[in-house]
């Protein structure tokens, strides 16, 4: 009846796609369908605390632009129910490193991501 483990992996990894897209691109509209419309960002960028809407993210990836040689990999997918915790390590996003990490909830069958906090390597 309920999904397996390997099918909710699946289901997540689909579900941030358009956020790694979205960040090769330099496209904030591409990022959107990763993450619920009330989603929020916490995180450094150097010294300045980002904190606040998800649409932060959109905007700081469209002035950026397009990053071809950004390497995004999961590390780590974490499942409990209809709750999941997934990080990322991102490489080569504009001279940056970060990790991310994504809290999603299953909402009406359908993996979404609610919060992304975030740290930027020196």
């Amino acid at each position: 009846m309920g999904n397996t483990a390997a099918q909710d992996y699946d289901d997540i990894t689909k579900a941030i796609q358009p956020y790694l897209d979205g960040a090769k691109a330099g496209k904030g509209d591409t990022m959107k369908p990763a993450f619920h419309a009330n989603a929020t960002v916490y995180g450094y960028l150097g010294d300045t605390l980002v904190s606040g809407p998800i649409k932060l993210i959109y905007d700081w990836a469209d002035s950026i632009g397009p990053a071809p040689k950004v390497t995004p990999r999961v590390v780590k997918v974490d499942v409990a129910g209809t709750a999941a915790n997934v990080r990322i390590e991102v490489d080569n996003w504009q001279q940056h490193r970060f990790t991310d990490v994504f809290n999603l909830l299953k909402i009406d069958g359908k993996w979404v991501i609610v919060n992304k906090i975030f740290h930027t390597h020196q």
